[in-house]
């Protein structure tokens, strides 16, 4: 009977948790961009974030920026701003906007959209038909967003 109980406690609990988690569609950005409520209700793993952050089919943030936190991941880009100090440079609510959506921050860059599900450019569609239909998965999920804005928060100047 107690492990009924507690695997009924359990799986309501995870229940409450996807429940309060905020769509893509759903995410309200603010007048420059930031998202000011969690998307998951959820705190995010500042490790977890680093893993995501480094990996190249999740994050892949050094494909374009300098992250010296994650030394050990080969080939770090220069096309974005170096990540050290992001932590110092932009609030958590600026930084879960610019990893859902940097477009709504800065209009014109290439840093891709990580929750978005809709209203993608694609050269496949006009070229090969190969792309994807819409919508599309997001590129990471509500809860590695929280996490990535839990490791960049913790990249302070030194």
């Amino acid at each position: 009977m107690k492990l009924t109980s507690l695997t009924l406690a359990l799986s309501l609990a995870g229940t409450a948790a996807l429940a309060g988690e905020v769509a893509p569609k759903a995410v309200q950005f603010g007048e420059s961009g930031e998202v000011a409520a969690s998307l998951t209700g959820v705190a995010g793993d500042a490790a977890n974030g680093a893993i995501v952050a480094g990996s190249k089919s999740k994050g892949n943030c050094v494909a374009c920026h300098q992250v010296s936190a994650l030394a050990d991941v080969p080939f770090h880009g220069e096309i974005g701003p170096s990540l050290d100090g992001a932590g110092d440079r932009w609030t958590e609510e600026e930084l879960r906007g610019l990893i859902a959506n940097a477009k709504m921050t800065f209009e014109g860059t290439m840093m891709p959209a990580f929750y978005k599900v809709e209203g993608f450019i694609r050269p496949g569609d006009a070229y090969t038909g190969d792309a994807g239909a819409e919508p599309l998965p997001p590129i990471l999920t509500a809860q590695e967003i929280e996490d990535v804005v839990a490791f960049l928060a913790t990249l302070k100047e030194e």
